[in-house]
């Protein structure tokens, strides 16, 4: 059984005459508002814009190209007078064949000025005597690079004097196993027919291939 409230006690049982109340006391406030205070003047807002502050900059006159000066006169040169080339004396033009000759057979030749070149290609190269053969009888094939298996190709640069004596080796290319050193040394010991220019016997590089090839 729902158990019933208190009468005095029971706040929702006021709330319609409550309302009625207020509403009755709002409309009267409003009434005597209209009726004693017709007029209310309202204050005005400022509504000015905000000031606008604008910036000013200084921009430099700027100066025009200044055009050249315009080129001065020529001056009129008097030509001579036919009088003035009579007295003009023409030195003798001729040609001495022989003090030419002479002068041209008196210069250095290339070769007397440069006594050390060693060249690179010459009319007649160098070659070593007895052929590439000769150089492979020389050459004494290492045993460490034999029981290694090491074949192949060693290139030597090899410099060769006017009698054909060889002065200087170079190892170009190379296989290793102290098969490089057997080919310098047998290049080394060569005697070569000299390289030849114009006839005369020079310097010449020469590049000369060895073999190292097991059976």
């Amino acid at each position: 059984m729902a158990l019933k409230k208190n009468p005095k006690f029971d706040i929702k049982r006021k709330y319609y005459r409550v309302f009625q109340i207020s509403l009755i006391l709002s409309l009267s406030l409003l009434i005597v508002a209209f009726k004693f205070f017709p007029d209310v003047e309202f204050s005005k807002l400022n509504s000015d814009p905000p000031p606008v502050l604008i910036s000013t900059i200084d921009i430099p006159n700027t100066k025009g190209e200044t055009t050249p000066p315009p080129p001065k006169p020529l001056i009129p040169i008097e030509s001579p007078t036919d009088d003035v080339l009579d007295d003009i004396e023409i030195e003798s033009t001729d040609l001495n064949v022989n003090a030419a000759i002479a002068e041209v057979e008196q210069r250095p030749t290339t070769e007397e000025v440069m006594p050390d070149v060693i060249f690179v290609v010459v009319e007649q190269m160098p070659e070593p005597i007895g052929g590439i053969g000769a150089i492979q009888k020389k050459t004494i094939y290492p045993e460490i690079a034999v029981r290694a298996g090491v074949q192949g190709k060693v290139f030597v640069k090899a410099f060769v004097d006017e009698k054909g004596n060889v002065f200087k080796v170079e190892l170009l290319k190379g296989i290793g196993a102290g098969c490089d050193e057997a080919a310098m040394v047998a290049v080394k010991n060569t005697l070569f027919a000299p390289g030849k220019q114009r006839g005369k016997p020079v310097k010449v590089q020469v590049t000369v291939p060895i073999l190292f090839k097991l059976q």
